[in-house]
């Protein structure tokens, strides 16, 4: 696998949405055993001033699914409102990004690299080309939000490894 904006980007994406998709199942597994409400887990917070789970979940979401949608456009905002959403609806989000990434062409993707991006946020704008916004923005909050998705689960009991966080690692073959 030669280095490119689709594996940087989409490739790296699905490993860590395949490890918070199964994380999460471990999370249903584990509340069926010791008796956990899922809407309860839906609100956990790592710590008082941080946003709960599905915060952490919806942003996995956007920083995926969302981000390569905004590549596209040269546009990325923040995740619209999405209100309360159950643990099912969550782990939907995440099922919803894996099958967005996988649907890209890996040459269409490749195209987006080099392309103005904006970040807008209200009234303030961050300029970016594409590849500064994937490597200096986005990847970094996915992976600080599937980390802080995975430490959430981890803090509930949930029977987690570092594999688990990681995905299906590519190797070569």
């Amino acid at each position: 696998m030669s280095l490119n904006f689709y594996n940087s980007s989409v490739s790296s994406y699905l490993q860590v949405l395949g490890g918070v998709k199964q994380a999460m199942e471990r999370g249903v597994a584990h509340a069926a055993e010791s008796g956990m409400e899922l809407s309860e887990l839906a609100n956990v917070k790592i710590h008082e001033d941080m946003l709960p789970f599905s915060f952490q979940v919806i942003s996995v979401w956007h920083h995926s699914l969302g981000a390569l949608k905004g590549l596209t456009h040269g546009l990325f905002e923040p995740p619209p409102s999405l209100g309360s959403l159950s643990y099912g609806d969550l782990q939907a989000l995440v099922d919803e990004a894996i099958a967005y990434c996988q649907s890209l062409d890996e040459s269409s993707v490749n195209a987006l690299s080099g392309r103005s991006m904006l970040f807008k946020f209200g009234k303030t704008e961050l300029p970016f080309t594409s590849d500064e916004f994937l490597l200096s923005f986005s990847l970094p909050n996915f992976y600080f939000h599937a980390t802080t998705t995975y430490s959430i689960l981890r803090q509930q009991g949930v029977p987690l490894g570092k594999m688990d966080y990681l995905g299906k690692l590519r190797m070569a073959v």
